[in-house]
């Protein structure tokens, strides 16, 4: 198994904003995952959340995400 580097495509000031973000790469089938640190969901206003994806699929997923990308129809 060949390991891969993790990329921040982009960063959401909750965990709900990158949950709908990676829904929308989840669609057109670019793996995502979502790193935030809200102590364990105790304080989930403390801190943004990153959307995190291959470095492989980084500029695609960018693209997508701002709007200029083979979003679903």
């Amino acid at each position: 198994m060949k390991p891969f580097e993790l990329v921040t495509v982009c960063t959401f000031p909750s965990t709900a904003d990158a949950q709908i973000a990676k829904g929308v790469l989840d669609e057109i089938g670019i793996e995502s995952m979502i790193r935030s640190d809200d102590a364990g969901g105790m304080y989930p206003a403390m801190g943004g959340a990153e959307l995190l994806v291959r470095a492989e699929d980084a500029e695609k997923a960018s693209q997508v995400l701002n709007g200029g990308g083979d979003e679903p129809a």
